[in-house]
């Protein structure tokens, strides 16, 4: 017979904690900066000069057709043969950075490729600069109609921070791998990890939801 305990689990709070506000930091990081890039590659993709759309769509590609853990690993492992050594946080951030931007990119680009040409001619009537035309009239209605799809990616790319474990990276996973190597309760161990993820994607969720309603005038 089976018996399930989860005390010696739980008693490992501590170790829970850090693994939570790792898993919450790495996120909040990437999701700001990577967010922040694949803008700017959905700007260098619609308007930039041809070299620019060459190597903005060449970096989707690569990442988009490659796994995250590889990417992971050819930070962490394979940069230090080029004298670039990152802490394992370090690592994750970047990788987490460089996934998250390659997808949104092509969501946001989505967004502003929906934005009638009457309203960008209507702002250069108005002697705008492009500068102006694209973080004032162009931006904010395309993040506005792509916001939902932007959201779900920051949360797949939280819960991909799972595998920043495989190289040592304190956040959740690792702390449920490390709680299960001390105590052997796997299942216990496994399911709070999962709950703990769950809790977390809904709450990232929720929060990116109000940010919406807040900065871009979403409806409920």
């Amino acid at each position: 017979m089976i018996v399930l305990d989860f005390s010696p689990v739980l008693a490992e709070w501590p170790l829970l904690a850090r693994g939570v506000a790792t898993t919450v930091a790495l996120t909040g990081v990437s999701a700001v900066i990577g967010l922040s890039l694949g803008t700017a590659a959905a700007w260098a993709r619609l308007h930039g000069p041809a070299p620019l759309k060459f190597l903005a769509g060449g970096y989707v590609e690569a990442i988009r057709n490659t796994p995250f853990i590889v990417q992971l690993f050819f930070v962490f492992f394979g940069l230090p043969s080029l004298g670039v050594r990152l802490t394992p946080e370090s690592a994750s951030v970047i990788a987490m950075v460089i996934n998250l931007g390659a997808y949104a990119c092509e969501i946001v680009r989505a967004g502003l490729a929906a934005t009638p040409r009457a309203q960008i001619e209507a702002a250069r009537a108005l002697a705008l600069s492009e500068a102006q035309i694209f973080t004032r009239v162009a931006l904010p209605p395309a993040l506005a109609r792509v916001w939902p799809a932007l959201v779900g990616q920051v949360v797949i790319v939280m819960l991909g921070s799972a595998v920043c474990g495989q190289i040592a990276t304190h956040e959740l996973s690792h702390a449920s791998n490390l709680i299960h190597s001390r105590n052997f309760r796997a299942f216990e161990a496994t399911f709070v990890a999962l709950g703990l993820y769950l809790a977390l994607a809904v709450a990232l969720r929720q929060t990116l939801n109000w940010a919406g309603q807040r900065w871009l005038g979403l409806r409920r």
